[in-house]
């Protein structure tokens, strides 16, 4: 197949990228390495299966020209930082909502087939089942960037039945590994970097996550994508995590270990009841009994991948 991935120079869409061009497809990149690198794909940019665009996906006419001539795109294009919402909510709303409309403005009236898109866990807001379903609802984000989410989700299900492609959208849990550039595990290590005598951890410490590692995400998305496609649904959803969850002092408990450090803990107390932020989930597992009934499932858990992201972090 020809694909493209928008956000292909960045963490997840990088490793996507890797994959595909391993397994011998055509690739385009769409990037305006606003968050990504030409790092994570120059092992890649002379070869003649793959095309890199720098380009920005508010501006049409580069999504209209960067989709021209392949059969998947796969939409990974966006501002990954959650803690922004209440700082800058117009910025989530352009890089979430606003070019995924122009990425499907442009499919409209294209011949691409399939749009694979990357949701969050954080549409479902503080949802009251755990793990928590695909079909869980009232969906109640808590954050402007779960609620961009799911506005792009509906955009491209709407879309899909009316315009006659196909979509599936991957709702994922925290993904770790390496060339991630924010997040809880690079926030540590680079403050115990700065001061190995002392750790700040926003919120209570309790707060408890899925934790998924990037290997596992790829090889989710791209064995689930296959099944969708012989499956012949329209529009579909599937969770992307971890069977189980880890604690933030846990993540720290590893990270200082891993670094052979013994730092004292310093706490914030965190907003509304213990969270790292507003708009922070502060327990989050899916259920991804649906994603297993494909036959994926992750290699590594939640301990074991953030303790390999930590090395990763540390060898890179």
């Amino acid at each position: 197949m020809k694909a493209l991935v928008t956000g292909g120079a960045g963490f997840i869409g990088s490793h996507l990228v890797d994959r595909l061009m391993e397994e011998g497809h055509e690739v385009r990149v769409l990037d305006n390495l606003s968050a990504g690198s030409v790092e994570n794909i120059r092992r890649w940019l002379e070869n003649e299966r793959f095309e890199f665009i720098k380009g920005d996906m508010a501006d049409f006419e580069t999504v209209k020209k960067a989709i021209e001539g392949v059969d998947v795109v796969s939409h990974l294009a966006a501002n990954p930082e959650v803690r922004i919402s209440s700082q800058s909510p117009e910025k989530l709303y352009e890089s979430n909502v606003t070019i995924t409309y122009n990425l499907l403005e442009a499919m409209r009236n294209s011949d691409v087939e399939y749009l694979v898109f990357t949701s969050s866990s954080t549409v479902y807001g503080e949802a009251s089942v755990i793990p928590t379903p695909e079909d869980y609802g009232p969906m109640e984000p808590i954050s402007v960037y779960g609620g961009a989410k799911l506005a792009a989700e509906a955009l491209i299900s709407g879309y899909a039945h009316i315009f006659g492609f196909r979509a599936i959208s991957f709702r994922l849990a925290n993904i770790i590994g390496a060339r991630s550039n924010h997040g809880v595990i690079y926030d540590f290590i680079n403050k115990l970097r700065r001061n190995p005598d002392e750790l700040e951890i926003l919120g209570d410490g309790t707060q408890r996550k899925s934790y998924l590692h990037v290997s596992d995400t790829v090889e989710g998305m791209l064995h689930i994508f296959e099944h969708f496609r012989r499956e012949g649904k329209t529009y579909d959803v599937y969770n992307l995590g971890n069977d189980d969850w880890i604690t933030v002092k846990e993540i720290a408990e590893i990270v200082s270990e891993e670094m052979g450090l013994k730092p004292e803990f310093r706490f914030t107390g965190g907003v509304d009841g213990g969270r790292g932020w507003k708009g922070d989930v502060k327990f989050m597992l899916l259920d991804v009994s649906k994603a297993k009934s494909t036959g994926w499932k992750p290699k590594l858990n939640s301990y074991e991948a953030v303790r390999r992201t930590v090395r990763e972090l540390l060898e890179g």
